[in-house]
């Protein structure tokens, strides 16, 4: 969630403000919602969902529920009371300051402060005390996570590290000649508030492009639709015909040209080493003369003075030859080591005779590609740079679901505990009950394959266990928001709740395997 459009809500909802606090919701473990009644009279939902990577804030209507679910969500229920008098956000930074005045009682409740870090991939909620001292965090931050600061109870509250942008409130049309003759898109780089997707609403309402170079009258238009930006950030869909149309065409080349240059830089790779290859087959000759001086050298033993560091002995036809020598070594060590620097060239030659047609062949193919490229519209380039990557080895075993699912298998303990904590929160963890064994992990994320994909994943928990060979092995499945490691626990030890048992066979499945 942008940070201009953070601004917006907030400043609708200060026109509620102070507001009571008709008390706390958690529709999901990663959601809160805060029933407001404000002094306008208007009842709503202040909505707070603070897992990453997608965190939001909304003002809602409609009537929301749920008992906590975390600790965490226990304690906001308990801490977060009376009305809500502030909110603030920090600069145009995704961080907000909620403060409740907290309430008089039999058991006084003080006052607190809800932090909502809608930062991304970092989303946190936080609750403080009035000296700004945590009291209780969503996701615990230490020191080896993060040296900047750490984000646990009983610390003060730092908030995330401070940058200079320019203030898109406040900012004058000479501020942004930092922009002149680059393209529109950089103005993320420089104004605070602004990310990816006001930035495509700041192009439509100037009636440019993300890619759009900037020179003066560019630089007047982009200051203007900034102002109705800062007005009204909300997120518009219409364009010109012509501007759709200069917006697809830079778009396709802005997904084109990092893979022409992908290919650029492995085609000069190759011709680099096409040359190498070529240089190898000229050597050979080179290989020819040296075993020549070696065969001199045999031949010619007791001419060949001790401890020379070269020698002139007649040729076979003849003529003098010239034959450096290691002055450490006898006429026959020389020899032999210069029929092994003939052999190598000769073993490099024969190398590049095979190599030279592939690489030949290779580099074909690659210009035909880029050729490819310049003729694929936009979906074509989108699918291939949306391809997912994966980062560092593989870890586990992995197979193919009969409905296309990924599924992961640990081949031992730290495999195992890897793969339980990166998984998805609402992916389906599988071991064989009361049994040592392989963790599994269906990559549902949230979905609810059929049965047969759970009899799979069920069936590769029970081979990969000591129970496999068993004619009816049970395995327990859950989701992996409901397995945790112990604390002190070894690694791929984990406790578990919410689970259903699949009795199955402990023999292979057939299936894809990915290796």
């Amino acid at each position: 969630m942008e940070g201009l459009l953070i601004h917006a809500l907030l400043r609708e909802l200060k026109k509620e403000l102070p507001a009571l606090n008709l008390g706390l919701a958690f529709p999901e473990e990663g959601t809160l919602a805060v029933l407001l009644k404000g002094k306008t009279g208007r009842i709503f939902n202040l909505v707070l969902h603070y897992r990453p990577p997608t965190p939001s804030l909304v003002l809602e209507e409609k009537t929301l529920l749920g008992e906590p679910k975390t600790p965490f969500q226990r304690q906001l229920w308990a801490r977060v009371k009376g009305p809500l008098v502030e909110a603030e956000q920090l600069k145009l930074d995704r961080v907000v300051f909620f403060r409740f005045a907290g309430e008089k009682g039999f058991v006084d409740t003080p006052p607190s402060v809800l932090v909502f870090e809608a930062t991304g991939r970092n989303a946190n909620l936080l609750l403080l005390d009035e000296e700004g001292r945590i009291l209780g965090v969503d996701r615990v931050i230490t020191q080896e996570v993060n040296r900047y600061r750490e984000l646990r109870p009983g610390l003060p509250y730092t908030p995330p590290p401070p940058y200079r942008k320019l203030d898109p409130r406040t900012l004058t049309e000479e501020d942004l000649r930092v922009l002149l003759g680059k393209p529109l898109k950089e103005v993320i780089r420089h104004v605070d508030g602004v990310g990816q997707e006001l930035m495509r609403e700041l192009a439509r309402r100037a009636g440019l492009t993300p890619e759009t170079p900037l020179d003066e009258a560019g630089l007047k238009r982009v200051y203007q639709a900034l102002r109705t930006l800062v007005e009204d950030p909300s997120l518009r869909t219409e364009l010109s015909e012509e501007l759709r149309r200069r917006w697809a065409e830079e778009e396709k080349e802005a997904l084109r040209k990092p893979l022409l240059e992908a290919l650029d830089r492995e085609i000069r790779t190759l011709r680099a080493r096409l040359g190498d290859y070529q240089r190898a087959l000229e050597r050979l000759e080179e290989a020819e003369e040296l075993r020549h001086k070696a065969d001199l050298l045999l031949a010619r033993l007791k001419e060949v003075p001790k401890g020379a560091e070269r020698v002139v002995l007649e040729g076979f036809d003849g003529r003098p030859v010239e034959i450096p020598l290691d002055p450490a070594l006898s006429p026959q060590e020389n020899a032999k080591k210069l029929y092994e620097r003939a052999r190598r060239l000769e073993e490099l030659a024969e190398k590049a005779l095979d190599l030279i047609p592939k690489t030949e062949a290779r580099i074909q193919e690659l210009e035909a590609e880029k050729e490819r490229l310049k003729t694929l519209d936009l979906k074509d380039l989108l699918a291939l740079t949306q391809r997912p990557k994966e980062k560092g080895p593989k870890i586990g075993l992995r197979y193919t679901s009969p409905s296309g699912f990924l599924v992961l298998v640990g081949r031992n303990a730290k495999e195992n505990d890897l793969l339980t904590r990166s998984a998805h929160s609402e992916d389906l963890w599988f071991h064989a009950q009361g049994v040592p064994g392989s963790h599994v992990i269906l990559k549902a994320e949230g979905k609810n394959p059929p049965l047969e994909d759970l009899l799979f994943a069920a069936r590769l928990a029970a081979y990969h266990s000591k129970a496999r060979g068993e004619s009816q092995v049970p395995v327990d499945y859950t989701r992996k928001k409901h397995v945790w490691r112990p604390r002190k626990a070894a690694p791929g030890q984990v406790l578990y709740t919410k689970a259903k048992t699949l009795f199955v066979e402990g023999t292979l499945p057939e299936g894809e395997g990915t290796g």
